[in-house]
């Protein structure tokens, strides 16, 4: 039989794009392949020609700096060295009356409900009002100056705000020299992270500043620093993504104090610890930040530095413009568990600086390592498998500290590279809880906040125009 013949006697057909035309074929019992073809960045002509430009022109340029941020990122041990008062480590907090929150810079009447509320909650403990509706009223008008946490060199979970008086953890990578902070996690219940101003959520800052922040001083004075992500690399081998599900490596932390309690005592501030199952959260969330700034201000890197919201709006910074923010709408927490009695209109946005962990290869990126938290959206162990496979399609690199048992001891994706976003149009998953949208309740469930596309598109362009005006290339 001849080629021709061939081409007579068997045809068969591949559909690119749109599904519809492969399933009308197969309603005719002909064969079809499909393959599964987007345009590049959703057609976007300005897009586009940024992308053929950075894979092009760029190409080569960008590829080493991304592989520079990464090899930083990595090669970053952040420790936690010491635990002070915030207002003694963070200058924006040294002095008049300042609160830092999570999420790009915000004005007072933008502010979601969780978060205005968790500032009035800082207020009252730092003694600047007597009243929660004197409190709201300095907010509004002005009175207490709002900051960004991220452009202080501070991360937060969910609120993420803090006030001078309150404890935070010192992380230092010694190498690169890098220093971030982090607030204290608060645990369940009724409390400042969760975006409520009871009675409760007050109580327990003034049990961090009075009890639990002086012994936990004390006990790295006598035990030495925290090697976190040395625990966290533990973590991910025990069943933690470390940021929606950190307990494993919480214990292991409790673990390598516990000589320190048996000698400084501490009942109070060693029962919060055991049964707080996100302590640990935020000395991953400082030792992420740490890492971030290790890699950051390498010029032409499309990899992301930083990505933050405020329950308002979600920003981004690349490595190569820190202190550039990319913002749109703060993402619904999709694929959410919602505790019983609460709906969808319950929800408020997705909200904290938490996203740094992503960042860094933990988190969504690790989720293959915790099939418990599968359970939030709906899936089992091999959905979350396929949720980290996908997530390395968006990444400059491969963590060489952070492994996954359950994927063949594979590294986790490390490096969001804001090229590949915007030309897959994959959104970062980040594993999250979820907040009431208004009545002050705290946390109602938990789920996965798939980040908005358009601000890594806007970093994908500006990075673009900034190489071309640094080579004097304006072909695009």
């Amino acid at each position: 039989m001849t080629l021709d013949q061939a081409v007579l006697h068997k045809v068969e057909i591949v559909n690119v794009g749109l599904a519809a035309f492969g399933d009308a074929i197969r309603d005719q019992d002909a064969p079809v392949v499909d393959v599964d073809w987007r345009p590049p960045a959703a057609g976007d002509p300005e897009a586009v020609a940024a992308l053929e430009r950075l894979w092009g022109i760029h190409g080569a340029t960008v590829a080493r700096a991304n592989q520079d941020v990464v090899e930083r990122m990595e090669a970053c041990s952040p420790r936690a060295v010491a635990v002070a008062t915030a207002r003694d480590v963070l200058p924006v907090l040294a002095e008049g009356r300042t609160l830092i929150h999570s999420g790009p810079p915000i004005e007072p009447h933008r502010l979601a409900d969780p978060q205005r509320r968790a500032l009035v909650a800082a207020c009252l403990f730092e003694g600047w009002a007597e009243d929660r509706e004197g409190a709201r009223a300095m907010i509004e008008e002005g009175e207490i100056v709002l900051a960004s946490g991220n452009e202080n060199d501070h991360v937060g979970a969910m609120t993420g705000v803090c006030s001078p008086s309150m404890p935070v953890w010192v992380v230092e990578d010694e190498s690169s020299g890098a220093r971030a902070f982090s607030t204290f996690n608060e645990g369940a219940g009724k409390t400042l992270w969760f975006g409520t101003d009871a009675d409760e959520a007050i109580e327990r800052l003034r049990f961090f500043r009075d009890d639990l922040g002086p012994l936990m001083s004390r006990l790295l004075e006598r035990q030495g620093p925290v090697e976190i992500f040395k625990l966290a690399a533990q973590g991910l081998h025990q069943g933690d993504e470390l940021h929606m599900r950190s307990q494993a490596t919480g214990n292991l932390l409790i673990r390598d104090l516990l000589p320190g309690f048996a000698v400084l005592g501490g009942e109070d501030a060693a029962r919060f610890m055991s049964t707080n199952w996100h302590f640990f959260l935020s000395l991953t969330m400082g030792a992420a930040k740490c890492a971030l700034l290790a890699g950051s201000g390498v010029a032409g890197s499309s990899v992301v530095s930083l990505i933050s919201r405020n329950g308002t709006d979600m920003g981004l910074q690349l490595a190569a413009m820190p202190g550039r923010w990319f913002i749109a709408d703060s993402p619904p927490v999709e694929d959410a568990l919602l505790r019983e009695g609460y709906e969808e209109s319950d929800k408020a946005k997705d909200i904290g600086d938490s996203a740094v962990i992503e960042c860094v290869g933990l988190g969504g990126m690790a989720v293959g390592a915790a099939p418990a938290v599968a359970a939030f959206f709906g899936g089992d162990a091999a959905d979350a498998i396929a949720r980290t496979e996908r997530m390395r399609e968006i990444c400059a690199g491969r963590s060489s500290r952070f492994t996954i048992p359950a994927m063949s001891s594979a590294p986790t994706p490390v490096g969001i590279d804001a090229r590949l976003v915007c030309e897959l149009g994959i959104a970062p998953q980040i594993t999250t809880g979820v907040l009431h949208v208004s009545e002050g309740v705290g946390q109602i469930g938990a789920g996965v906040a798939h980040q908005p596309i358009p601000p890594f598109r806007a970093a994908t362009i500006a990075l673009a125009a900034d190489l071309d005006e640094a080579t004097g290339d304006r072909r695009g």
